[in-house]
């Protein structure tokens, strides 16, 4: 496993291994932070989106990400118990865009509307 530097700290430190695919200056406490000033309990599926959510943006780094390809994307990776139908009971705030804060990503264009809300 490669060290990485928190450009924040400027200290190295060891990627979490249950996190391959994680931007470097993300961490679970930082996500844990988030859920809480968002009045959030974490339970396992929503480490599970954080994980595909940065497991699909890793993968297509070289390409535009749309907002319908990732909405597509968690609605099949959750199919099983729901899809996004049930990810919006996990996520209130858009499986898209409190999806992405959490895991420490940028929301593609659409996902978040300021005047309105999240829609995604």
């Amino acid at each position: 496993m490669t060290q990485t530097t928190d450009l924040i700290r400027g200290r190295e430190f060891e990627p979490d291994p249950r996190f391959r695919h994680a931007p470097p200056e993300w961490t679970p406490e930082a996500a844990t932070n988030i859920a809480r000033q968002e009045n959030l309990t974490l339970i396992d599926d929503h480490w599970e989106v954080m994980r595909g959510l940065q497991e699909f943006f890793a993968r297509h780094e070289d390409t535009p990400i749309t907002l319908r390809d990732l909405h597509d994307a968690l609605d099949e990776k959750f199919h099983h118990k729901g899809g996004v139908k049930y990810l919006y009971t996990l996520l209130p705030g858009g499986p898209v865009a409190q999806g992405c804060r959490l895991a420490g990503l940028k929301p593609p264009g659409g996902a978040v509307d300021t005047s309105f809300g999240s829609v995604a």
